[in-house]
């Protein structure tokens, strides 16, 4: 039995889905560490407490990409939980770093026993896919449109790689997105905008903080980040996976265990995990494999680059800054290009739920936020009581 896995594995593996779970970790990782690193100083970390929160933190992801998407055949693609580090950035003033990890762990536990009762599954359940669909083009909009934005700040790097997009979807779409990162990396350095001169590889280490239990900081930390983790990551992240076409992919499980992983990596730095976004969106898309059942070696890909960004920590955080803004956005728009389309066509389709679609893309578009909750979790509210009224009548 295992021999027949191992050949499956090997079989099914694509440079198309290796490229794909590079441009995630390239994307989720270049996109946000900035602000990782903001929450871990407001926290009082040392520099090299710093490196063993991003190696917690590819730790985590690393193992539950692998994991889940290996056990269930499919690309479940997890991450940090962006909102909840911004949250940190303004809350952990004033709190110690013992005290933060007690709020880190409060939070896990809650997460591991909504995602063990069940309780996250029966919400998400209740998403209808037009809907999910178009909060997820909402959420991806911007993406798109930064290929445009970047194109006119950097018109050379972002249209040779625009070109390469265009004429591999024609001749070679299965390598189309491994094409547009070669010629991405090659136009970067021929135009001397990656800075190389600080960079040093080094191994990080995880550095064990013991928790302290503050029940303020445990009702005013742990509880919020708790609660933006939820509505901002894991319940758009799940409505991603099931627009995708994976809706057989149990979702509270996933829940459950992104909270185990919470608990055991919170003393080293490891905040918070969840369903990731738009990294999923790029390891669920066609881009990955034009085959859907083979889009889970997309994920394992995924895990296996988290894996490395966290034993190389510290050297990656100035790899990522030493590329230039305008290739990062390049290549998350080029990639996503084919999800946008695919969930605009899933949000119009039914005429019935076409008008909350409308207004659930719109807002979450917007980028409006609320109560420190994002755009994602009012545009899918408000699509909901939109859809509800519409349907009553």
């Amino acid at each position: 039995m295992e021999q027949v896995a191992q050949r499956s594995l090997s079989s099914d593996t694509t440079l198309s889905a290796i490229s794909a779970g590079f441009a995630a970790v390239l994307v989720g990782f270049a996109s946000s560490v900035a602000i990782v690193l903001q929450a871990a100083d407001a926290a009082g970390a040392s520099e090299a407490q710093m490196v063993s929160w991003i190696g917690a933190l590819g730790l985590g992801m690393g193992l539950t990409c692998i994991g889940f998407s290996w056990y269930y055949r499919a690309p479940v693609v997890t991450a940090w939980s962006t909102p909840g580090a911004a949250l940190l950035i303004t809350s952990l003033h004033g709190v110690s770093l013992p005290e933060a990890v007690g709020a880190f762990l409060f939070s896990a536990l809650l997460t591991l026993v909504l995602g063990v009762s069940g309780a996250f599954e029966r919400i998400a359940a209740r998403v209808p896919l037009p809907l999910a669909s178009a909060m997820l083009a909402g959420i991806l909009l911007q993406f798109g449109l930064s290929i445009f934005t970047s194109l006119q700040t950097s018109p050379t790097l972002v249209g040779a790689m625009l070109l390469t997009y265009l004429l591999g979807r024609r001749w070679l779409p299965r390598y189309c997105i491994p094409l547009v990162l070669g010629v991405g990396f090659g136009a970067s350095w021929l135009l001397g905008a990656v800075h190389t001169e600080q960079l040093a590889w080094s191994v990080g280490r995880l550095q064990w903080v013991a928790p302290a239990f503050n029940p303020a900081v445990l009702l005013g930390v742990g509880l919020p980040l708790f609660i933006v983790t939820m509505t901002s990551q894991n319940l758009p992240g799940a409505a991603i996976l099931r627009a995708s076409g994976y809706g057989k992919v149990p979702i509270s499980p996933v829940v459950g265990g992104t909270g185990l992983a919470g608990l055991a990596l919170a003393p080293f730095g490891g905040f918070a995990f969840n369903f990731a976004a738009i990294s999923a969106a790029i390891c669920t898309g066609p881009e990955a494999h034009p085959d859907p059942t083979r889009r889970y070696i997309a994920g394992i890909a995924a895990g296996v680059f988290y894996l490395l960004t966290g034993l190389f920590g510290a050297s990656l955080v100035m790899l990522f800054k030493a590329l230039p803004e305008a290739m990062i956005a390049g290549v998350a728009g080029l990639a996503l290009i084919g999800v946008i389309g695919t969930s605009l066509a899933g949000a119009t389709a039914e005429a019935d739920s076409r008008e909350a679609a409308l207004i659930t893309l719109l807002i979450t578009a917007s980028g409006v936020s609320f109560f420190g909750i994002g755009s994602a979790f009012w545009g899918l509210t408000a699509g909901l009581a939109c859809h509800g009224l519409l349907q009553r009548r």
